[in-house]
């Protein structure tokens, strides 16, 4: 179970609940703060959406450093 959070932003803002929440996931998913999955489950979208969406709000779909990015393509090689 999560924490519920109560927000009120100030007038004039011309961001809607779902813009808002998308904003948020995005930016916790890009700061490496939560998965794919629980940031579309904020946003109340499929990870498709969300994956859709991020360069919206300057989020890279890929969060992996190069070298991360190599380690995985040599794992991947060494079980084919």
């Amino acid at each position: 179970m999560g924490r519920k959070i109560t927000l009120e932003l100030p007038e004039p803002c011309d961001l809607d609940e779902k813009e808002l929440l998308m904003l948020l996931a995005a930016h916790l998913y890009g700061d490496g703060k939560m998965s794919m999955g629980r940031a579309a489950a904020i946003a109340g979208v499929s990870k498709r959406t969300l994956m859709e969406n991020l360069g919206k709000y300057g989020v890279p779909v890929f969060n992996y450093s190069a070298s991360d990015l190599e380690q995985d393509v040599k794992n991947a090689a060494s079980h084919h």
